[in-house]
């Protein structure tokens, strides 16, 4: 454990310094009149009324409001995985070390950039016994930042949308997709500030920007959400592109960002096939279910593939990995993504996991469907640009180029078609226009057919950071997605052979997808038992049951379950997202 207190030492050194964010008195009536005071980061999250009544209810008012404060704000290292078929731990914290040192000599030079997002950050070999692959990588937090403020005279500004922004404090640049509105007589390379704009309510109990993209803004209270934006300002950066530019050009960047928030370490393309970056708690998700070599593991909803390649990993790729999703192009996610990391024990499939257990099969047989899914595998570039930059940003590739040769010198291609390319780039294509490679469909398994399960459940996400925008879900949809997880888990525990294990995770802090989940789990099935977990580094499971004035009620754990599970609070002192494990033997089923 000693690297990661020394981590959080660090961490906790950083934050106890003077910071924007850490200005919670209220402020005087001359500083009320200071408009600068507004150019910080000290975003507030907005719940849905009856859901912050809930989760207050069940963490109590004080421990609610760390965890959503946590939430606003990124983890302040990056976790990498290191690919031990490839490297060793020790390479490739050699190899970060002179790629960190290789980049500050390239722009030690360049005046554009803050010399503090220079520094060397540390980086600490895991201690926890059994996760020596594991690296950690710090970042630092939140910062001051000068924007250059003068009176009657603000900075020039850019205004991104909320997905982009909270990608930008992940350490991603900011992408043309991604800017709704900027400062007039911008030019390229100049100097902006970043804000951010957050979906506000409108009629009919909708959310929205309410921001008309291109829209000038003059610096004036009659700007679009001026007053939301207090407290909404994630860094500044340089232009690539004249405001012109930003909004006639439908890709590419759009700012380099000079001067951040938050800053972290980039891994895009960095080490690839050597290292994979991924969420500590995930990486301990693989490690609770403990596969052997030699065994038949099934990981259900299993894209993008991360915990299915550790799992593949800890066995040495020596057994069998079942990986279903029910969506075909992540599948081809998971199958690009084993084929990186060099692992051949991995079988992806195209399955509902509604639908996966085959009460007709025998003997554990997969049958694929006659009719395979045929399509072009996506370019290395496509996936780039998904990887990096999500729903949000799609950087110039090869594909956006011959989109532009099309208009300049072929036959006339409209705008709308392009923004259909573009977002088929950005999202992937839809269902019926699919463009790579091959998907085994697979119509289910047969009972009892796997030593071990794994079901990392879709979910609210909820425990996702930097969120800065939570109010979409209501009540009734969290009440919704603990059934649709129940309705999972009545598969995944009819596919594990008595004797062998089940696995139930979560990014989500809502107990009716946790602890309800487990409850329901013990009181169905008589023969499931809660397992002890390694290694262990989270918290204990919420205790009692909760009941709201409709008549609703959760039952959730009992005394002496709750050290059995692990709940990682996004405000404890492992600074990790949100999330939820809970581990299960299978005893002898009844018939």
């Amino acid at each position: 454990m000693k690297g990661v207190r020394v981590l959080v030492q660090l961490i906790i050194n950083n934050r106890n310094r003077r910071s924007f964010s850490s200005r919670t008195p209220p402020p005087s009536p001359s500083q009320q009149m200071d408009e600068s005071d507004r150019y910080c980061y000290n975003p507030r999250l907005h719940w849905n009324p009856q859901v912050e009544d809930y989760f207050t209810k069940a963490y109590g008012t004080e421990a609610f409001n760390r965890i959503s404060k946590a939430l606003t704000r990124p983890s302040c290292y990056s976790c990498i995985r290191v690919n031990t078929l490839k490297a060793t731990t020790e390479s490739v914290i050699e190899k970060i070390l002179e790629i960190q040192h290789e980049k500050k000599l390239k722009t030690n030079d360049d005046e554009s950039v803050n010399s503090s997002t220079l520094e060397t950050r540390p980086v600490v070999k895991c201690q926890i016994p059994g996760l020596d692959y594991v690296v950690f990588v710090k970042g630092s937090g939140p910062h001051d930042i000068e924007y250059d403020y003068q009176q009657d005279r603000p900075p020039k500004e850019i205004i991104v949308s909320r997905k982009c922004a909270e990608a930008v404090l992940r350490g991603a640049q900011v992408y043309v997709p991604g800017i709704l509105a900027c400062s007039a007589h911008v030019e390229k390379g100049d100097k902006v500030a970043v804000s951010v704009g957050v979906e506000q309510p409108g009629r009919n109990g909708e959310w929205a920007t309410g921001i008309t993209r291109g829209i000038v803004l003059q610096g004036l209270k009659t700007d679009p959400q001026y007053i939301e934006r207090d407290g909404l300002y994630i860094g500044q950066g340089i232009t690539n592109l004249s405001r012109a530019g930003i909004f006639r050009d439908l890709s590419g960047l759009g700012v380099d960002m000079t001067d951040r928030v938050f800053r972290l370490p980039s891994f895009n393309d960095v080490l690839k096939g050597d290292i994979f970056l991924q969420n500590l708690p995930s990486i301990i998700t693989a490690h609770t279910l403990d596969p052997q070599q030699g065994e038949r593991i099934l990981d259900m909803c299993a894209a993008p593939g991360g915990k299915t390649t550790a799992i593949a990993s800890l066995m040495k790729d020596k057994g069998e990995v079942i990986a279903v999703d029910r969506s075909h192009n992540k599948v081809l996610e998971i199958h690009s993504l084993a084929e990186e990391l060099g692992l051949s024990c991995i079988t992806a499939y195209k399955l509902d996991a509604l639908k996966a257990v085959h009460k007709n099969k025998l003997n554990g047989t997969v049958t694929q469907s006659s009719s395979v899914d045929k399509v072009s595998r996506p370019t290395q570039q496509t996936d780039s640009a998904n990887f990096v930059n999500g729903e949000l940003a799609v950087p110039a590739t090869e594909d956006n180029k011959i989109c532009d040769e099309e208009v300049k010198k072929g036959p006339y291609t409209s705008k709308a078609e392009i923004r259909k390319q573009i977002r088929r780039m950005k999202n992937g294509p839809g269902k019926n226009q699919l463009t790579g490679g091959r998907v085994n469909k697979c119509e289910g398994f047969a009972p009892n057919s796997f030593d071990r399960v794994l079901l990392d459940a879709p979910c609210s996400a909820l425990g996702l950071r930097p969120r800065l925008f939570a109010a979409e879900e209501t009540i009734d949809s969290l009440r919704r997605h603990g059934k649709y997880q129940q309705r999972m888990f009545d598969q995944a525990v009819q596919l594990v052979r008595p004797g062998g294990v089940l696995v139930y995770s979560t990014c989500t802090i809502n107990p009716g997808e946790n602890e309800a989940v487990v409850r329901y789990a013990l009181d169905t099935y008589k023969f499931l038992s809660l397992a002890p977990q390694h290694p262990k580094i989270g918290g204990p499971g919420l205790l009692g049951r909760y009941e709201s004035s409709d008549g609703y009620f959760e039952e959730w754990l009992k005394p002496g379950e709750e050290d059995l599970v692990q709940r990682f609070d996004p405000s404890g002192p492992h600074d990790t997202i949100g999330f939820f494990i809970a581990k299960f033997n299978v005893g002898p089923k009844e018939a």
